[in-house]
């Protein structure tokens, strides 16, 4: 088991989760202050209530409250911090992430970012599509959404977001 003091951000999940959101590892603002997607220019929390998974706008600080709701966190570094090409190659687990999941089999998982997809199916991020992806072994439901950092804002699209909430609605 990982030393978890070593973490950059807590993971948020316990069992049977209606919906995981998966990123790469916490930028450098959401390790310092403990929060997911905590810097002011991240459009997580935009998106999660213009896309309707949440029924009102919640703030980076109160992330460990959407555990209520049946929404998880985790990240597939849990050691680095940064842009994803600033975080050393080696902190990616996805072996441990791959565990995680079998442990607390939740719904669904969305990944943040095609780069974080792309880590997981050890593929090219530009061989991944966005939206949700084909049955993987076992696995629960996988959505790829945009990566909601701002320094992604030129790819930005929220459709992938609204298919999650038609889709977990559903389910």
């Amino acid at each position: 088991m990982p030393n978890t003091t070593l973490h950059r951000l807590p993971d948020q999940l316990r069992a049977d989760l209606r919906l995981v959101f998966v990123g790469t590892a916490a930028s450098t603002r959401s390790a310092a202050v403990g929060h997911y997607y905590a810097h002011p220019g991240n459009r997580f929390w935009r998106a999660l209530h213009e896309a309707g998974i949440t029924a009102r706008r919640y703030r980076p600080g109160e992330f460990a409250s959407l555990l209520a709701l049946g929404i998880g966190f985790t990240d597939l570094s849990k050691t680095g911090a940064g842009m994803d090409h600033e975080i050393a190659r080696q902190s990616f687990d996805v072996v441990g992430f791959r565990a995680k999941i079998e442990t607390y089999r939740p719904k669904t998982i969305a990944f943040t970012s095609k780069t974080a997809a792309s880590l997981f199916y050890n593929t090219p991020s530009s061989a991944i599509a966005l939206g949700r992806q084909p049955q993987a072994g076992g696995f629960p439901a996988i959505f790829v959404l945009c990566s909601p950092s701002g320094a992604a804002s030129g790819h930005w699209t929220l459709q992938p977001w609204r298919d999650l909430a038609a889709w977990i609605k559903v389910d």
